[in-house]
C-alpha cells in the first residue's frame, strides 16, 4: 500500500446485529470496561492488566476516534438489556509494524460472555462496515501466537494467516512469551465471496 487514506464517515456508525449493538462509548461503560481490563482471564494474552486510569484513557481514545472518523473500536452492548459487554471494531495501529499502514479488527469481551458467538457476530458487523461502508480493500488482525481463541475467531471470519509473516510485536518486551505475533489478512474480495 503506497498511499493510505483513513476514511471518514458522518454521522458516526452504529450497527445492530440480532443480539448486539455496536455503538459510541458512554461514560457508563467506563466502570465495566475497567473491571474487564483488570480481569486476569480477559487479559491473559496481554502484557498486563490495566489500571482504572489506563482503562479510562483507552475508552476515551476509542470514543474520540469514533467522534472524529465516524468509526473505530465500538462499545458492544446486548440489544435486549443494553448491558456493556466489551468492544469490537476497526483501528489504525499507532506503532510501526511490518505491515503498516493498515486497518485492523480487534475485540475484547467479558469472560462470562465467551462461547456464545457474540465476538463473531460483532466482528462480522465490523468487517461488513469496513468493506461496504468505508470501502477498505483489506482488513488485518493479529495476536500473540498462544492466543488460540482469537485466532479461531479470525479463521471463522475467513481470515488467512501466512506463518512467514509472523513478527515480534514492538510493544511487547523482548523474550516475553507474548512477543511473537501472527498476522491474519482478509481482502474485500474474499469477504464478499463468503
Amino acid at each position: 500500500m503506497d498511499t493510505f487514506t483513513v476514511p471518514v464517515v458522518t454521522p458516526p456508525l452504529t450497527m445492530t446485529t440480532p443480539r448486539l449493538i455496536l455503538r459510541q462509548w458512554q461514560e457508563s461503560d467506563f466502570g465495566p470496561f475497567a473491571a474487564m481490563n483488570a480481569d486476569l482471564q480477559v487479559m491473559e494474552f496481554f502484557p498486563s492488566v490495566l489500571t482504572r486510569e489506563k482503562s479510562d484513557d483507552m475508552a476515551m481514545r476509542c470514543r474520540d476516534l469514533i467522534a472524529e472518523r465516524g468509526w473505530g473500536i465500538w462499545a458492544v452492548a446486548l440489544r435486549e438489556t443494553g448491558e456493556f459487554i466489551g468492544f469490537v471494531g476497526l483501528h489504525t495501529p499507532g506503532y510501526g509494524l511490518p505491515f503498516t499502514p493498515c486497518i485492523e479488527i480487534g475485540w475484547r469481551l467479558r469472560a462470562d460472555t465467551w462461547g456464545k458467538g457474540y465476538c463473531s457476530e460483532a466482528a462480522r458487523a465490523a468487517l461488513d462496515a469496513g468493506f461496504n461502508v468505508l470501502g477498505l480493500k483489506e482488513i488485518v488482525a493479529f495476536t500473540a501466537l498462544p492466543n488460540l481463541r482469537s485466532q479461531a475467531v479470525m479463521k471463522k471470519m475467513g481470515m488467512v494467516c501466512d506463518p512467514t509473516e509472523n513478527f515480534k510485536h514492538p510493544a511487547v518486551a523482548a523474550g516475553d512469551w507474548l512477543e511473537e505475533h501472527c498476522l491474519y489478512r482478509l481482502s474485500k474480495g474474499a469477504w464478499q465471496a463468503t
